[in-house]
């Protein structure tokens, strides 16, 4: 192990040598840095204190480099490209054009409202690792809290533990079995949803019950694709998002024109700790776009 003390050299003292290196006067040098002749002279002198080496000599009114100098022009250099790439890459971090950025979404946002701005960020982004993930809201969230998702676009949750941004709001009808006759005409249901702790089973069952009708569900899953396959086999009724249900090649029809409910899609980060710009950049081109 190396035991000898470093010196305590600035990148300020190591750009003064290098300008005083390339330009063909000291004003010269002192002006490449916006700064004064006597500063750049005090700099200079400062690095041969720190260093323990003169690097200068007089040559009448002139102060000209040793021998020994070239070789702390050379280590100067180094250290300023370096540095210099630093500052780019931690820009870049800074503005979210590198780094990683882990996103979580519910299906009906990656496949039906946002997968075109994934594709453009991704895109544009080419430094930057994106890590998606597709499940229920719930699930998304838990991975945020514990920091396995950087952000989460999902159904908006029904308590504050986070910070939301509204993004867009969904349609959601109700739908009977395509063999039912006059649907409005018969008791609802028995039903096919989302599993119990799902946000938008909770918001269909408060739905129905404001509209005085029960909730027997009869089957479950978390693919709104499943729960429609689940009604046109007369498995029973659902309410789905529309975009979701009246997909072709089978698309339900809605038993009324009016959807039953709305939910509302929001972009969730936590409210402690440090964002990610990438992320921050994300909710921006989201935003962007669905609000022109």
């Amino acid at each position: 192990m190396n035991k000898h003390r470093l010196p305590d050299v600035t990148v300020a003292q190591l750009e003064y040598l290098l300008a005083v290196d390339q330009a063909p006067t000291w004003a010269a040098a002192a002006k490449s840095l916006g700064v004064s002749q006597s500063a750049l002279s005090q700099g200079l002198a400062e690095l041969q204190r720190r260093i323990g080496l003169p690097l200068f000599s007089r040559d009448g009114r002139k102060k000209v480099p040793l021998p020994e100098a070239q070789d702390v022009i050379e280590h100067a250099r180094r250290v300023i490209s370096q540095t210099s790439d630093l500052s780019i890459w931690a820009e870049s971090i800074r503005s979210g054009i590198a780094g990683n950025l882990r996103v979580g979404l519910i299906d009906a946002a990656a496949v039906d409202h946002f997968g075109k701005d994934l594709r453009l960020f991704r895109q544009s982004r080419l430094g930057l690792e994106l890590r998606i993930s597709v499940g229920p809201s719930s699930q998304l969230l838990s991975a945020l809290e514990t920091g396995d998702l950087d952000l989460a676009i999902c159904v908006k949750p029904p308590h504050n533990q986070f910070t939301t941004i509204p993004l867009i709001t969904e349609d959601l009808c109700i739908y009977s079995p395509p063999e039912m006759k006059d649907p409005l005409k018969n008791e609802w249901g028995p039903w096919v949803s989302f599993p119990v702790g799902s946000f938008t089973r909770q918001l269909i069952g408060a739905a129905l019950a404001s509209e005085g009708r029960s909730f027997n569900v009869v089957a479950e899953s978390h693919q709104p694709e499943v729960l429609r396959e689940m009604v046109l086999l007369g498995m029973g009724w659902a309410v789905l998002p529309r975009i979701q249900a009246e997909r072709a090649p089978a698309p339900l029809r809605p038993i009324k024109s009016e959807p039953l409910l709305q939910r509302q899609l929001v972009a969730a980060t936590r409210m402690m700790g440090a964002q990610n710009p990438a992320a921050t950049a994300l909710i921006d081109l989201i935003k962007s776009r669905t609000q022109s």
